[in-house]
This record gives C-alpha cells, structure tokens and sequence, in this order.
C-alpha cells in the first residue's frame, strides 16, 4: 500500500469536506435525534459509497483517458461551475 498516497488523498478530502453541505447536513440530523450512532453509521455509509463509486468510476475512466486530461477537464469544470455560480447567484 503506498501510504503517502493514502495520507494525501485523506488530507485532501478532510480538508475538502469541512464545512462541506454533507457536514453540515450530518450535523443538523445529529442535533434533531437522539440516536447520534444511527447518524454517524448512516453518514459515514453514504461517504464510503460514494468514495468507492469515485473509486471505480475514476480507475474504468482513467483506462480511456489518460490522467493529465482527468485533472484538467476536472479544474476546467471545477472552474465553469464556480463561475456561474459567481455570475447566477441563487438562479435555479
């Protein structure tokens, strides 16, 4: 296992999901029930799920493009999206 990969991905995503609307999702049902367990369970679920699709979609698409185009077709849409949020704010 390369741990340096390991420690950077967890680094990035930690720091990508604080105050993420998933955190702040899981911390409004942790406030409102009384099983806190049943909410950490669930939430820590649906981030495995998701992180595993990532996973598996990401290694299926990086056999048809090469990596280097990955990276920028993900900043250049990271881009496009934070702009027309900039630009469109609270259109639907």
């Amino acid at each position: 296992m390369d741990f340096k990969v390991m420690l950077t991905t967890f680094g990035m995503i930690f720091l990508a999901e604080l105050g993420d609307k998933t955190q702040l999702a899981t911390f409004a049902f942790a406030a409102e029930s009384k099983t806190r367990l049943a909410v950490f369970l669930g939430a820590a679920g649906a981030l495995i799920l998701t992180s595993l699709l990532a996973v598996v979609f990401g290694s299926a698409v990086s056999r048809l493009i090469p990596a280097n185009y990955i990276k920028i077709g993900a900043g250049a849409l990271f881009v496009l999206l934070g702009l027309w949020m900039l630009l469109y704010p609270g259109a639907r």
